[in-house]
């Protein structure tokens, strides 16, 4: 059975998962702690696909202070052989007493089969430690295994009014400095930024993280096509070459046009068009077939409101501003036909608000 120790120890191998976010894709976020007699002897946690896992580290580091301790952990431990050797194993030929985990990991190759093997070894299991906190951490990486598709975050920066640009078009800057700050942050931890044509051809976006301190990398960017072309020469295609650009279309998408993009390195995604757009489901089982497992939309409001409309969005930030702007021209975070009953509303869950300078940044679920 759980208790407050067990809480606590689970808390410090969050933090050390939380070291290594938007590094670790396609794998989970993980840390393990060591404790023997009531003493922290090892910590270690996955910096990077491929490299060791979590487990592994701490267990490497502890040497023989490991038999007769346990290892705190906040998913599963792995039990197949992969890039790297099953930690099961490990655990077990490093003589751990007891494991507690926080959440079993659904990939199909565990799912429990760690738990399983550990306990035939004789090592006492106890899990749903900080269950909630232990899935949250990793909810793009559950998403993924057990879909197939990327984890989808919408963010968007509003006024206070609800507005995400003049009736002009103009939109530098709705929210202040800090904001903006965080929200390069949260770049840097998903696998790509999704945003569609006409955001390119009004705002003409860089879509990088800035500035890129240690431990942070710039996301995949995705172009979604439309109505019109964009030119070669816009911020967005920049070191497309080095930092991956993926543009998508359709299979009428002109040949030249398609070679000019591979010309400066833009890789080009065909998908099948659905009423005249983009099939964004179609999109997202592409895009988890080439390994992206999180996704933020930052626009524009056409591509959010069907992203919404197909039910493929999982969180959403926004950014809220006290500013007015007015006009009934200027356009709205969610754009597309919206809903004629309010009963058929869209619930946002488990909300935070938090403030950042004068603006207020606003996280929620919605399943």
């Amino acid at each position: 059975m759980a208790c407050e120790f067990d809480q606590y120890y689970m808390n410090l191998a969050l933090d050390l998962a939380r070291k290594s976010e938007g590094q670790t894709n396609p794998n989970p976020l993980v840390g393990a702690v060591i404790v023997k007699s009531g003493k922290v002897v090892a910590k270690g946690y996955h910096e990077k696909a491929g490299l060791p896992h979590a487990e592994a580290i701490a267990l490497n580091k502890a040497g023989t202070k490991a038999r007769g301790a346990d290892l705190y952990v906040n998913l599963e431990p792995c039990c197949h052989h992969g890039r790297t050797p099953p930690c099961t194993e490990a655990i077990i030929s490093a003589g751990i007493k007891r494991v507690i985990l926080g959440i079993r990991d659904p990939n199909r190759l565990v799912n429990g089969r760690g738990i399983r093997f550990l306990r035939k070894q004789g090592v006492e299991v106890v899990i749903g430690v900080l269950r909630r906190d232990c899935h949250k951490i990793n909810e793009h990486f559950i998403k993924y295994i057990t879909t197939g598709r990327p984890w989808v975050i919408l963010k968007s920066a509003v006024s206070l009014d609800g507005k995400i640009a003049t009736r002009t078009g103009d939109s530098k800057w709705i929210t202040g400095s800090k904001a903006r700050a965080y929200a390069h942050r949260l770049r840097s931890r998903v696998d790509a930024i999704l945003v569609g044509a006409e955001t390119v051809r009004m705002d003409d976006p860089q879509l990088t993280v800035r500035p890129k301190k240690k431990g942070m990398r710039n996301p995949v960017r995705i172009i979604v096509s439309g109505k019109g072309s964009i030119s070669t020469s816009a911020k967005i295609f920049n070191n497309a070459h080095k930092e991956r650009v993926i543009y998508v279309a359709n299979a009428s998408l002109p040949l030249i046009r398609k070679k000019k993009l591979q010309k400066i390195g833009v890789e080009v995604l065909l998908v099948k068009y659905r009423k005249k757009k983009v099939d964004l489901p179609l999109l997202m089982d592409a895009l988890g077939k080439i390994k992206i497992t999180s996704i933020m939309i930052e626009g524009g409001s056409e591509i959010s409101g069907n992203a919404l409309k197909e039910k493929l969005v999982d969180k959403l930030i926004y950014f809220l501003a006290p500013k007015i702007i007015g006009g009934k021209n200027a356009p709205g975070p969610v754009g597309g036909q919206g809903i004629s009953r309010i009963e058929d509303f869209i619930e946002v869950k488990e909300i935070s608000i938090e403030k950042l300078g004068n603006d207020f940044v606003i996280e929620g679920n919605i399943y």
